[in-house]
């Protein structure tokens, strides 16, 4: 797909894109240029670790909007892909 850079310096990233990668307005994104490209991923959240009940589970910091059911189904599919392949 192509997209273009308006006169601010703004790139729309193009909606199938978006949603395949799960990006929604006011998602942080980090931006690098690496070997002559420019990559564009999410800002990882950011989790602490705590003890429950003997099992270690990663508590988001701050705010954050719940999971819907799309975002599940596709992180599901992009993890057991790997797994069906082999």
């Amino acid at each position: 797909m192509r997209t273009t850079i308006d006169a601010a310096g703004r790139l729309v990233v193009p909606k199938p894109i978006r949603d395949a990668a799960g990006l929604r307005a006011g998602v942080p994104l980090e931006v690098t240029f690496r070997d002559g490209r420019i990559e564009i991923e999410p800002v990882p959240r950011e989790v602490r670790i705590e003890d429950r009940d003997g099992f270690a589970v990663a508590e988001p910091v701050g705010s954050f909007e719940p999971l819907d059911e799309e975002v599940v189904r596709r992180t599901r599919e992009a993890i057991r892909a790997p797994r069906t392949k082999e």
